[in-house]
């Protein structure tokens, strides 16, 4: 196999099935101006306390100790798929690593590795900061199938040294929850795919804000999303690739190769990032955006505000939600340091222009059936890098977003609007768990960036009758656009859309592998349930880029009537749709409504359509 040019094309897949830590102390210590002896300077501000699991590294640390530190880390969470521990790995402004002696690691589950400048370009790490194939019972079984939950964002990676293989390029071989954002990439070539064991398969990557001066390997990725973005140049794809706003980005030309490509995304607002300065720690926000494309970043500071860590309340694990509803009523925004909160009732945003941010992939884990998020009818609240957690009561909704829903009366605006990145949402996996839906959108102008919502298919507590969901996403409110939704293993329909004006920009879903047979999956005369559905009271909606799968491993026999169900009217268009069937299990009858080829256990597919309504 060349390792510049891996296969385009994968034919099949498989299902998927410390060291104590401190945070740097920020505060330089008081001194005496020189020009005026007798003046003192006002002293720094506090070194902020972000708990044991933020550990924040300094150009100036021995790199033999931040190396040892970054391995450790690496060992403990590279297998850790369903573990507790949580970590955000932190870079000052500065340089780590040189091409004589190259920083090189690897990033596990439930770790975060940001750099903390105001540019990606302040932070510049020599070196890789790689995710690698995972092998699962043996050495021929090197997957990225599994590569979930994890993050890198806000540096430069100059990509030099490493060994062997490895050696070769800057590795990034994830599938869902694991986004790379406000990266700069040069030197050797970034690789989606780890191409240096096998059978390789990657499934559903994000990248979003970033720039890229090397070229970018795709390879076994079978979908994969990039938005607002500067690209030198894109190779391979399987089945699914969308690109909005991407400089550089391939032509249109699904399905063969599979490119989807908008010149802009329609609306967008990056996620929110930590950054150091002078004056300690502050969350910058950027501001929501339409008809965009290529980095903020890089033409200069984005617009947008910057928020002192002194307005936010810090939470750590082990607060009460009491405590923490209570710093939200009087004004604080809110920052999740990394570890697993116990939610025994709603964590309630109130107040307009809120921000939710976690680090470390902090994690909200539903107690007693409750509700873990709820965003009132309020403007501009941001909930960004939080995963939550069903438990095993029955919540009606993990995350509610709008209490109260009348059309066109929805407290966001389309200048403010309402927006969640990087919020990753699990029922069943880790523990059980059950949901009646993830997501319920109920006001308008709302912003979904990079949602991975996940009944799962391995893990504890995972059967037919044991994590019991219904559905994932729920859209009540109208112009509420989806750029990266991954939606995955629901029993009913797994995204429901019934407000007007509704966008997705990539759209990747796998239907339920573990019904157990027909009878239980079908409705209303009905085959299985769609992976998509907008409702017949709809007259506008659009979606570019959407996939849905099938693999019935409990039954091979079961069929999905189709993927995709949208009402037949003028308004409601959906560019670009493919369908799978998976090892030899599973029927999809249609990809849309009754338009589109059949895909089989002896024929997988894709099929696809290009265009539909309008």
């Amino acid at each position: 196999m060349s390792l510049s040019s891996p296969p385009s094309h994968v034919p099949t897949r498989s299902p998927r099935r410390s060291t104590v830590t401190v945070t740097a102390v920020l505060a330089a210590a008081l001194g005496i101006f020189a020009a005026a002896p007798a003046a003192i300077a006002a002293p720094a501000p506090p070194a902020a306390d972000l708990g044991p699991n933020v550990i924040v590294f300094t150009p100036d640390m021995p790199q033999a100790q931040i190396q040892a530190k970054v391995d450790a880390i690496a060992k403990q969470q590279v297998d850790s798929e369903m573990g507790t521990g949580r970590y955000a790995l932190l870079f000052e402004p500065g340089t780590y690593g040189s091409a004589e002696n190259p920083l090189v690691f690897q990033v596990g589950y439930y770790t975060e590795v940001a750099g903390l400048g105001t540019s990606p370009d302040d932070v510049t790490i020599n070196g890789h900061v790689d995710v690698y194939n995972r092998c699962i019972n043996s050495s021929s079984n090197c997957i990225a199938l599994d590569n979930f939950w994890r993050s890198v964002s806000n540096l430069h990676i100059n990509a030099v040294g490493g060994s062997g293989c490895h050696g070769s390029a800057e590795f990034w071989a994830v599938s869902q929850a694991a986004p790379m954002r406000r990266v700069h990439v040069t030197g050797q070539q970034l690789s989606f795919m780890d191409y240096c064991s096998g059978p390789s398969y990657a499934s559903g990557g994000f990248l979003a804000d970033s720039k890229t001066d090397s070229p970018i390997v795709n390879g076994s990725q079978q979908q994969f999303y990039t938005r607002d973005s500067s690209i030198k140049s894109w190779s391979n794809g399987v089945w699914n690739q969308t690109f909005s706003g991407v400089q550089g980005a391939p032509a249109q030309s699904f399905p063969k190769p599979p490119y989807t490509t908008l010149a802009t995304t329609p609306a967008a607002r990056e996620k929110p990032y930590l950054v150091q300065g002078d004056n300690g720690f502050s969350v910058v926000e950027p501001s929501a955006k339409t008809d965009s494309s290529g980095a903020d970043w890089a033409a200069g500071a984005p617009a947008g505000r910057s928020i002192p860590l002194s307005d936010f309340f810090v939470a750590k694990p082990g607060d009460s939600i009491s405590r923490i509803n209570a710093a939200l009523a009087g004004g604080k925004n809110l920052l999740l340091t990394p570890g697993v909160y116990s939610v025994d009732k709603s964590i309630r945003v109130k107040r307009a222009d809120t921000v939710v941010l976690g680090l470390g992939l902090a994690t909200l884990t539903a107690e007693n059936g409750s509700t873990p998020l709820v965003i009132d009818d309020v403007p501009g609240v941001d909930v960004a890098g939080v995963t939550v957690d069903a438990g095993p009561v029955n919540s009606p909704v993990l995350v509610q977003v709008g209490t109260k829903h009348q059309r066109g009366q929805g407290g966001s605006t389309a200048a403010d609007p309402i927006s969640m990145q990087d919020v990753f949402l699990r029922v069943g996996g880790p523990h059980a768990g059950k949901a009646t839906v993830g997501v319920q959108v109920d006001t308008d102008h709302v912003l979904l960036d990079d949602l991975w919502l996940w009944r799962a298919d391995h893990g504890t507590g995972v059967g037919w009758t044991q994590n019991t969901s219904d559905t994932g996403l729920v859209v009540n409110g109208d112009d509420v656009t989806a750029t990266g939704l991954f939606v995955e293993h629901f029993q009913k329909d797994n995204v429901i859309w019934n407000g007007e004006r509704g966008k997705t920009v990539f759209f990747q879903n796998e239907l339920p592998y573990d019904a157990p047979n027909q009878a239980a999956w079908q409705h209303d005369g009905t085959l299985g349930y769609a992976a998509y559905k907008v409702s017949e009271t709809v007259q506008t909606h659009e979606l570019w880029g959407g996939g849905s799968y099938i693999f019935t491993n409990v039954d091979p026999s079961l069929h999905a009537s189709s993927a995709f169900e949208v009402p037949q009217t003028v308004g409601v268009q959906l560019h670009d749709l493919s369908t799978v069937s998976l090892n030899g299990a599973g029927t999809i009858d249609h990809v849309v409504n009754d338009t589109g080829a059949a895909v089989t256990p002896t024929h997988q597919g894709p099929e696809t359509v290009s265009t539909y309504g309008g």
